[in-house]
């Protein structure tokens, strides 16, 4: 008797362009389905850590101050850390993922050979990553919660700028993963030299404004700084509209650069 096929039936039609980019989450769902233990350790563990070092640890030591605008420290570091997790989430997952769906496991040449286009391939990547950090910031709020660094059900805002944040610098991060040839030190100096300094001086640990004249401008351009900002003052409830405008504009643009960069990337190195 012939084995039993797992496959679903071929509809013999190509997938529209928003049905294409589904396939490809589909198929980043279904792996981490199956292994999502290994990749919950790293995008929970980590600002796990952060929280109880810096939030509850340091956090005892600091007074309410006008520095956190009268909040306590942990209140006003939570949204901050969401942030950050988000971003470091965004680059671990645009960097050798990527090159591994290029060169080693070559996923993507194998959804390009059929009727998904290099563009559906590369949205679909953002799209999967988007949801992936959106959902461990979700959690992660329910973290923060237990340890009482929730003040305002408007933590949820700070969840969509955490996302936007995230899914900005994924999205250049991407397109850069996408020229990479070999793993080398291309990667390393991002983390090191880009992801860390971003880190340290966007504002989340202490103002921007205590930093010395001649840094602050570094950290005004930071994608970080901007989502911080966003997801701090909903956390807070600090209600600020024009600069909020300017924040979201700043990270849409940057979402916008980095999506029209990666799909011009994937289908230059996608071509056949």
């Amino acid at each position: 008797m012939a084995a039993t096929s797992t496959l679903a039936p071929s509809t013999g039609c190509a997938p529209s362009r928003v049905g294409g980019v589904l396939l490809v989450v589909e198929h980043f769902w279904i792996w981490y389905r199956r292994n999502w233990r290994a990749t919950a350790v790293s995008s929970i563990l980590q600002p796990l850590l952060f929280l109880l070092a810096f939030g509850v640890g340091f956090g005892s030591l600091v007074g309410d101050s006008g520095a956190t605008g009268g909040a306590p420290y942990l209140v006003w570091l939570a949204p901050a850390l969401l942030a950050v997790s988000a971003v470091q989430s965004a680059a671990f997952e645009s960097t050798y993922p990527v090159l591994s769906g290029f060169k080693w496991q070559r996923v993507y040449h194998a959804m390009a050979a059929g009727p998904i286009t290099p563009g559906q391939v590369a949205l679909g990547q953002l799209s999967w990553t988007t949801a992936k950090i959106t959902g461990s910031g979700a959690v992660y709020i329910g973290i923060i919660a237990l340890f009482g660094g929730v003040a305002r059900p408007t933590i949820v805002l700070s969840l969509l700028a955490a996302a936007l944040t995230g899914a900005a610098v994924a999205s250049l991060v991407t397109a850069f993963a996408a020229t990479v040839e070999s793993e080398g030190a291309a990667f390393n100096s991002l983390f090191r030299f880009v992801v860390v300094p971003m880190t340290l001086f966007s504002g989340t640990f202490f103002p921007v404004d205590r930093l010395p004249g001649w840094v602050q401008p570094i950290a005004w351009i930071s994608p970080l700084w901007h989502g911080t900002e966003l997801a701090r003052d909903a956390a807070l409830g600090v209600w600020r509209p024009l600069a909020a405008l300017g924040h979201v504009v700043v990270l849409v643009g940057l979402l916008a650069l980095g999506t029209a960069l990666s799909v011009r990337f994937f289908r230059r190195r996608l071509a056949l």
